[in-house]
């Protein structure tokens, strides 16, 4: 298996509020493991959601996995942006969005959209462009790999169909910048 990228920027974490189905929090949990996820959390789960069935990998043991009952429970890092996932007019189409460096992407409930308090909470809110609502551990695939292709160190993609993907550039460390204190 070929690991991510050693030059992925930042940080992640991704979460729920209100699951209610094991599958789902099973599914979400292993691709976050996959993504390079630093954490998982839930806001509100429901209890049977917890036994995480779907979970193959094994992910609980390898990454922190927090459960707040409620949104005032929830803590993240200092300086890490809450990202809302969630199909309302204000929230930005996904491959328009910059990712923040440090982000926790929260996704509502198998039915239903994230709460009002949470929404308010948020920094920024992302929409998927698709025809209709997604399963939840599907759509958090989906940011997590956007969040990979856009701060990951990939090639440029290929304008035009059967070309080859060039290499990217090698990093190359500019020279030290000398900032003076102001007063």
């Amino acid at each position: 298996m070929k690991p991510l990228p050693p030059n992925t920027r930042g940080y992640f974490g991704i979460g729920t509020e209100g699951i209610s189905k094991a599958v789902n929090l099973g599914n979400l949990l292993r691709s976050a493991h996959a993504f390079g996820a630093r954490f998982v959390f839930t806001i509100g789960a429901d209890s049977r959601a917890l036994e995480m069935r779907s979970d193959t990998s094994r992910a609980e043991t390898h990454l922190p996995l927090y459960h707040w009952a409620s949104l005032e429970e929830m803590r993240l890092p200092k300086g890490c942006s809450l990202v809302g996932v969630e199909i309302l007019e204000a929230a930005a189409d996904l491959p328009s969005f910059p990712h923040p460096l440090r982000a926790a992407y929260i996704l509502g409930p198998e039915r239903g959209q994230l709460s009002p308090q949470l929404v308010a909470r948020c920094q920024h809110l992302v929409r998927i462009p698709a025809a209709f609502s997604l399963n939840v551990a599907t759509a958090g695939a989906i940011v997590m790999y956007d969040r990979l292709r856009s701060l990951g160190r990939f090639a440029q993609r290929p304008v035009s169909e059967g070309a080859k993907a060039g290499a990217h550039p090698p990093h190359v460390q500019g020279a030290p910048k000398r900032r003076r204190r102001r007063g």
